[in-house]
Formats: structure tokens, sequence, C-alpha cells
């Protein structure tokens, strides 16, 4: 008998998107089908569409959940909580990759999920190590930091940056540009930390788990550390991200995440924590 495929809907045709709809094509024809796109920007959407040979249906949000049974949100923090309410009031499975959003109001969101029978999936992204985190939660953790190492590029347009009247093309050394909780740091770089968000829901939360940020022009890699200590032990990981060729603002890392949590979803067998 032949296996029925997983309806997918990506919204946000940017590089994750683009790469997550290729890996369908690619990969996980047989057990997934790429039916539906959405991207605020419709030239993204339709340039996707006509580099697939899927060719997927262009539709709204509300239409791509209505039609979709795994809906993916790859397009910005501004409606990541949005896209995943909405999926999960209609029972539906949610991958979420812009974490930030979804972290002030996530006791809400895993509620509705319990209520309602829908999953979130929610990425490593660009950082390793939330396997040993989550099984290190089950007991204490006592502290968990994250430091971020980006050159001044990685960092241009985060409000925190114009907040703080900080102009990063008059730093000549390594600099630490932020040190705070994690909550403030999604605040301050929505799309530069995200990372610290998935952190923060996988240990001890967003008011505890503290992040550095440092800048360089002398670094030529994104660079996450993560140092968590509890009753387990202690635990050190540092990830040096490459990035995207299409996109250099975005780690390759992070679509990878994307496609191996998609893989997660749709296998039979499931590897890790």
């Amino acid at each position: 008998m032949e296996s029925k495929k997983t309806k997918v809907g990506i919204i946000g045709c940017g590089t994750i998107g683009i790469q997550l709809a290729r890996a369908i094509e690619k990969r996980f024809c047989e057990r997934a089908e790429l039916l539906a796109l959405c991207d605020i920007d419709k030239d993204k959407a339709e340039r996707l569409k006509a580099g697939s040979s899927l060719n997927p249906e262009i539709l709204s949000i509300d239409e791509l959940i209505d039609r979709c049974g795994l809906v993916i949100e790859a397009a910005s923090v501004s409606v990541s909580y949005e896209v995943a309410q909405k999926a999960l009031e209609q029972s539906k499975d949610v991958m979420i990759m812009s974490v930030g959003g979804i972290l002030d109001g996530y006791e809400e969101l895993f509620a509705l999920a319990r209520a309602k029978g829908g999953r979130i999936y929610l990425p490593s992204g660009a950082i390793a190590g939330l396997d040993a985190v989550k099984a290190a939660s089950i007991a204490k953790i006592n502290k968990a930091t994250l430091i971020t190492r980006k050159p001044p590029q990685g960092l241009a347009g985060a409000p925190y940056l114009a907040e703080k009247n900080i102009d990063l093309t008059g730093i000549k050394g390594e600099t630490v540009i932020f040190e705070g909780r994690a909550r403030e740091a999604i605040k301050g770089f929505p799309k530069n930390v995200n990372v610290c968000a998935a952190l923060s829901l996988a240990g001890i939360g967003a008011e505890k788990t503290m992040v550095r940020i440092v800048t360089s022009p002398d670094y030529k890699a994104n660079i996450h550390e993560i140092e968590v200590e509890g009753e387990f032990g202690k635990l050190l990981t540092r990830t040096e991200n490459l990035p995207s060729p299409e996109n250099p603002r975005t780690s390759l890392l992070a679509s990878l995440s994307a496609i191996a949590t998609l893989k997660n979803i749709l296998d039979e067998v499931k590897i890790g924590t």
C-alpha cells in the first residue's frame, strides 16, 4: 500500500525556505508533498515556484494553513507567533525557524498544542548541544550562557545598535557589543541571535539564560559557544558556522538543521534526544 504523503506548506521563501523546498523535491518526495508557498514578497514565492518541479500553489498564510498538514515558518520573528497559533488552532503540526518570535508567548502556544493535538518543532539552528541541554533540564541546570561571535556585517541593522548609537564601522578589534539576558538579546538582535531562544526553551528559560555578543572585523565566521552547568556536570560546545552560499547572513547549518528536522518528522526512526 502506498503511504500517504505529508502535505507541506512553507511560509517564507528566502534562503531556508528555498533549501527546504529543494529537500522535499530531491530527498523527501516519496513521503512529502510541497503543496503551497507564501511570502510577503510575492516575487520570491513566484521565483521559488518557477524553480520547482513540484508546482506548489502560492497562497496566503490562512489559505496555506487550511490546506497543509505540516506548516513551516521560515519568514521572520514578526510572523512566527501568528503562524504557530493559527496552525495549532487547527490541530496542524508546525515547524518554527524564527524561534525568537514565540519566546514571550511560548507557554500559551505549548498549552494550545496540548489542547488541540498539534505538534511544534523548533530546530536547533546554527548551534550544537540542544540534545544534551534537554536531557540536563530533566534534572537541574544552574547556569546557561551563549557566547556569539560575529563579524560587524553580521550584526548590521540590529535595533540594539541604533538604540545605543553603536557604530560598527569604528570597531578595530574584538569588542563585546552586548551582555545580558536572552530575552533582551532577542529584542535587541532579532535576526542575529535567534539561537538563544532555542537554547532558552531547551534549558532554563529566557530570564536565566545569559548571552554575550562579541564582534571583530577579524572574524571570518559566525561562532556560537554554549556553556551549561548543572547536576549532570558541565557542557561546552563551539560551532564555527560557514555562511550559506545563497545568503552570507544565514549560516549553512541553520538550513541543514531545518532539513534534518523535516527528516525527523517524516522518518519512522528518531536518533538523539
